[in-house]
């Protein structure tokens, strides 16, 4: 029986593909320590099981497409404490970010059209791309320049009569990077004077380690309001993946008018979450500071020790959750599956995201590896020591 070429065309998720290896370590004994994925595993808030406990529903229902009123109500006011305004028109509930992500990308491109993506990107960006048939057009940036964006004149090169959107992440999942106040403004004038969309992924956009960093929204582009989309999730600010509540906000009144369209097909989020995210938004902003110094101590530890490691490159990432290191390997795709299948140490090992799956470019990212730091400061010390001892050794057979 034959698949789809879309099908066949889809890869593997760069983050989660070494899985089958790292369930068999683990089959053999060997405690595999985890830092490959952006889970965090600082416990959920109680408001989001106390959410769940005072649902008065007799019936659990379909929500409205759009998502439940209470929820969408209280986003706003999440945003408008951190002086950002919009109105309920605005907003539609999606299951998670990949969902916002795949609908905004299927709502606005044809095959072949092309969307720019500062590189090194969230490697899932490119399966929600495939879905829509289209391309990404690599903007360049590296690591020893810190990830920074090239200049306007540079960017605009890159515009084809093909290209539709720019997407970025900020603070940026793989790298860390916060994007300063003109590269945003940048990214706007661009967009604005292209007529492309802006699209800013900002799930990470509570976790600024840096007292002289801010994070600067797309929200913050009056001017380009028409062409702002952003996209916002629950999963890492309150430590919520498995809710899968994500939304899309937007005062593109015509493009909001189009993506109702599709979350009427898939019907709509489960209830039972939206209730539980409800509450869980009445956190006050307070929350954020005690999990950020956590964050914080645990990305110092491992940037600290990544640098004492001879022929290893780690910038400090100013925000999210990830360091992006470079090692001294030959390929970090076939030193993570190594580190799996033939390495232990004091019986353990890595499990880690290769670099190679966050760019599209051939012969990038060879070299580097994206580390998360949402494990323990006790573990990420111990991974450490172990992946100084697997450098020594893979270089050395």
């Amino acid at each position: 029986m034959k698949v789809s070429k879309r099908a066949v065309k889809m890869e593997y998720s760069a983050v989660r593909k070494l899985l089958p290896l790292a369930n068999e370590a683990e089959a053999r004994g060997i405690k595999v320590f985890r830092l490959n994925i952006g889970q965090p595993n600082i416990e959920t808030p109680e408001l989001f099981f106390e959410g769940i406990r005072n649902i008065k529903d007799k019936v659990i229902k379909y929500a409205d497409s759009k998502g439940l009123p209470l929820l969408i109500e209280r986003l706003i006011e999440t945003y408008k404490r951190d002086g950002y305004n919009f109105e309920k028109e605005n907003v539609l509930v999606t299951q998670g970010g990949s969902e916002a992500l795949t609908f905004v990308v299927l709502g606005i491109c044809n095959e072949g059209e092309e969307i720019l993506i500062p590189e090194p990107f969230y490697t899932n960006y490119k399966s929600f791309i495939d879905f829509a048939g289209a391309k990404i057009v690599p903007i360049p940036t590296t690591i020893e320049n810190d990830f920074a964006l090239p200049s306007k004149k540079e960017i605009e090169k890159l515009i084809s009569d093909k290209t539709r959107a720019i997407l970025f992440s900020n603070p940026c999942n793989p790298t860390g990077k916060i994007y300063t106040e003109e590269e945003v403004k940048m990214l706007g004038e661009i967009a604005r004077e292209n007529n492309l969309y802006l699209i800013g992924d900002e799930p990470y956009r509570e976790f600024i380690y840096d007292v002289t960093k801010k994070h600067h929204s797309i929200l913050e582009l009056e001017k380009a309001e028409e062409n702002v989309i952003l996209i916002d999730s629950v999963s890492k600010h309150y430590s919520a993946c498995g809710a899968r509540i994500g939304f899309i906000i937007s005062k593109n009144s015509e493009f909001m008018s189009y993506m109702l369209k599709f979350c009427q097909a898939r019907l709509a989020v489960p209830i039972v979450e939206q209730y539980a995210v409800a509450n869980l938004l009445k956190a006050p902003k307070e929350y954020f500071q005690e999990i950020k110094e956590i964050y914080k101590r645990r990305r110092d530890i491992i940037v600290n020790a990544l640098n004492e490691i001879e022929g290893v490159t780690c910038a400090s990432p100013n925000g999210a959750i990830y360091a992006f290191a470079k090692l001294p390997v030959d390929s970090s795709e076939k030193f993570c599956k190594w580190l799996l299948t033939d390495f232990s140490y004091d019986n353990t090992t890595l499990m880690l995201a290769p670099g190679e799956g966050f760019y599209i470019t051939k012969g990038l990212g060879t070299q580097e590896v994206r580390f998360s730091f949402c494990v323990g400061e006790e573990e990420i010390k111990k991974a450490m020591i172990v992946l100084k001892k697997a450098l020594e050794e893979y270089n050395n057979k």
